[in-house]
């Protein structure tokens, strides 16, 4: 009797470990315990496998020489500003007031609007006036264009310091980017001197949500980037 108690006891200590091992295995199979292992065994295996393949990469094999191109022409660059030897005439003609004479793209907003030689209202009702006493663009000196805030000009506040500017006229494309950003007062005369090289300056009125006359101007200074003449 006492022999049959004790093999009981021992059969169930036997199953009670059999079924703890059962659950370890269970709980270690879907765990991260199990991948991380699993993990460690590849890596472990793999160094050794890759170390061969290394060895056998680093012999030089023989391999097909590709073809060198052949010498192609070379199409001609755009003439850039420095490009325009001093004292080359870009247009044949001055415009007039009121004259159309031009584009202005501006990559940021996506914006494409006229340039009306003038800066009276009648040509600011139109689109960007070109004030009459700067150079035109692409020209060496200032071109100063100026346009309202709340019409064509209502996101120029988007455009900053890295844009482009891109002047479109008879005498070709003219590609600028803006080098400064300033705010000035109305009555600022500072926007419209001379430069010493190719700039193009842009100013409306600041700030865009005023209401009425505006005291400050917002004003891009954009330096000469590319020229594609279009003779």
């Amino acid at each position: 009797m006492r022999e049959n108690r004790q093999s009981r006891h021992k059969r169930k200590w036997l199953l009670i470990t059999a079924v703890c091992f059962l659950i370890i295995g269970f709980y270690f199979t879907t765990t991260n315990a199990y991948t991380l292992l699993k993990g460690y065994a590849i890596y472990k295996w793999n160094k050794s496998d890759t170390t061969e393949v290394t060895a056998k990469l680093s012999e030089p094999e023989a391999t097909a020489k590709l073809p060198e191109p052949e010498a192609t022409a070379k199409l001609p660059e755009p003439k850039t500003n420095a490009d325009i030897p001093d004292g080359l005439e870009l247009y044949d003609e001055r415009p007039e007031t009121g004259d159309l004479m031009g584009e202005l793209y501006i990559p940021k907003i996506e914006a494409t609007l006229p340039i009306y030689h003038g800066t009276d209202e009648d040509e600011l009702e139109k689109g960007v006036g070109h004030y009459a006493g700067s150079v035109l663009p692409g020209e060496k000196d200032n071109s100063v264009l100026s346009g309202h805030r709340d019409t064509i000009f209502r996101d120029l506040g988007e455009v900053g310091q890295g844009d482009l500017l891109i002047a479109k006229t008879e005498a070709g494309t003219f590609t600028y980017k803006v080098r400064k950003v300033r705010i000035v007062d109305a009555d600022d005369r500072t926007v419209i001197v001379p430069k010493p090289k190719a700039t193009l300056t842009v100013t409306t009125c600041y700030p865009f949500s005023y209401i009425g006359s505006a005291p400050e101007r917002y004003v891009l200074v954009a330096d000469l980037l590319k020229t594609e003449l279009n003779k």
